[in-house]
């Protein structure tokens, strides 16, 4: 194509001599190319929010707890409760070699931790293992987590969670070293986690105090009983195999009906992450569905528009036959305008969309001052704009062929 000054300044003459309508026609572009990017940017932005809330726990993780029985089997009757023991995870363990981490879980809720003047109620102590890491990442502030020593010796130690921290240690000092108080009884602090995990695993972690699993076990006279199995799979393997093997183990241990689907509860994590992972691919999809919808109804507005423009310059298209125009330059014509009008609304529309998005990502963001990432990546906004230019030809086609169809003695006629 030929592109000089004099067709630059023919094509701005076209837009430009019909404002209104070269503005309703434009405004439909800018209209579907902003919906695509909001659309698309808000996607992102909500993606990028469950992402943080989710942020370092583990996707292959499952959960074990227990419920009444529904069936009777060797002398006991339906509608037993039974408990979880600590001796389950040596056996689990033995028997169920599909498990990469395991641990027991005690909570007691509604705990009033205390440092000197300030406390911190409704505070959830949480009895815990060392390999809980594994299945929620604790980012440490200050200190260490718990390890194995603390379990065998019993240690009256535990890891402040950040919500627990903010209240219990205003002035945000290091308080490793430091005691709280617990229903009378001084634990050291040796850690303070950071993490920002919305999800609850018998309590969000934030608003918890963790304590070797053996020391609250004894401290609050628990006997052998745990309230929950926390656990991750080996790389490779399914989670629902895992947690069938894992109630087969149980049910022969504490006596209950091998088909009773009630009494072992599982809540499988890495299902669970599955379907949120799908959802956001269906999400991305009507996105993109809906926003070049709404691209597609603006462009098909440009080529009606260029349809009615064709046919008011006809004896001008016809002249220029006459005097020796090819019909690659009327073609070069009608596609440059529509081109024109299409990619500067769209490029309006792209910039307007990323401006707001942009203004949404500074505004929007968690307690941690972290952002979710409302917004498009280069490559999504390359992608638009080539995009954009292709409905733009496509747009032009129809108005040019029938550019190129009129002949000049038919168009004297028409005048």
């Amino acid at each position: 194509m030929r592109f000089d000054t004099d067709t630059f300044n023919e094509i701005i003459d076209t837009i430009t001599k019909n404002k209104s309508r070269s503005f309703l026609t434009a405004f439909g572009v800018f209209w579907g190319i902003f919906m695509l990017v909001i659309l698309y940017g808000g996607s992102n932005g909500v993606g990028g929010m469950v992402h943080l809330m989710m942020n370092g726990f583990a996707t292959n993780s499952g959960f074990t707890f227990t419920d009444e029985t529904s069936l009777p089997y060797k002398g006991f009757n339906k509608g037993r409760y039974w408990d979880l023991e600590i001796k389950d995870l040596d056996i689990i363990r033995r028997n169920v070699k599909e498990i990469d981490y395991l641990t027991g879980e005690i909570s007691m809720w509604g705990k009033t931790a205390i440092y000197g003047e300030n406390k911190y109620n409704d505070c959830i102590v949480k009895g815990v293992e060392p390999s809980f890491k594994f299945i929620e990442e604790q980012p440490l502030k200050y200190g260490r987590f718990l390890n194995e020593i603390d379990i065998l010796e019993n240690r009256k130690v535990c890891v402040v969670g950040k919500k627990a921290y903010e209240q219990l240690f205003p002035k945000e000092f290091n308080p490793c070293g430091s005691y709280i108080k617990i229903d009378g009884i001084r634990y050291q602090v040796v850690g303070v986690s950071v993490s920002e995990s919305s999800i609850s695993v018998n309590g969000r972690t934030s608003e918890s105090v963790m304590i070797p699993l053996s020391t609250l076990s004894k401290t609050y006279n628990m006997g052998s009983r745990i309230h929950l199995l926390a656990y991750t799979a080996k790389s490779g393997y399914k989670m629902s195999d895992v947690q069938e093997k894992i109630s087969k183990v149980l049910k022969s241990v504490h006596y209950i009906h091998p088909d009773d689907k009630q009494a072992v509860g599982n809540v499988n994590a890495a299902e669970m992450f599955a379907v949120l992972d799908n959802l956001f691919i269906g999400l991305a999809a009507l996105t993109w569905i809906i926003g070049l919808g709404t691209l597609l109804a603006g462009v098909i507005g440009v080529s009606n528009i260029m349809m009615v423009t064709v046919k008011e310059r006809t004896s001008e298209i016809g002249i220029r036959r006459a005097i020796g125009a090819k019909s690659s330059d009327i073609l070069q014509q009608i596609i440059s305008e529509c081109l024109v009008l299409t990619i500067v609304a769209g490029l309006l529309g792209l910039s307007a969309g990323v401006m707001v998005l942009n203004i949404a990502d500074k505004l929007l963001k968690n307690d941690a001052g972290q952002h979710y990432g409302f917004g498009i990546s280069l490559s999504a906004g390359i992608s638009i704009t080539v995009i954009l230019g292709c409905l733009g030809v496509m747009a032009a086609l129809a108005p040019a062929l029938r550019a190129m169809a009129i002949k000049p003695i038919e168009a004297m006629r028409e005048e």
